[in-house]
């Protein structure tokens, strides 16, 4: 069970919404490629949040959301050995790329 305490939230936290499609006959090894990210990113030192998605009724559409402890966070996150290894593998798995929307966390 997570243990995830809004109380806790960093007060500069940011989330992000991505998304990535698998070109057509490249799911399963975009899925391959993408999993290992979740323990991966979880283990970075300012990762408060990271899920991993798969649309149902498009299997290949990957959603990630995630929340970093700080805007810094996340462009460290970015700069990673394993997810630089992964975005170099998109040109070849991925249409077009990952879309991605940074959110500010209200309410805290």
């Amino acid at each position: 069970m997570l243990d995830i305490r809004y109380e806790a939230m960093p007060s500069g936290a940011i989330a992000v919404i991505a998304q990535v499609r698998a070109k057509t006959g490249k799911e399963q090894e975009l899925r391959s490629a993408t999993l290992p990210l979740v323990s991966q990113v979880r283990s970075e030192p300012d990762n408060v949040l990271y899920f991993l998605h798969e649309d149902r009724g498009q299997p290949g559409h990957f959603v990630f959301y995630e929340i970093f402890a700080s805007r810094e966070a996340f462009d460290a996150h970015n700069g990673t050995e394993h997810v630089q290894r992964w975005f170099k593998l998109l040109p070849d798995l991925a249409e077009g790329g990952v879309e991605v929307m940074q959110l500010t966390i209200l309410g805290q």
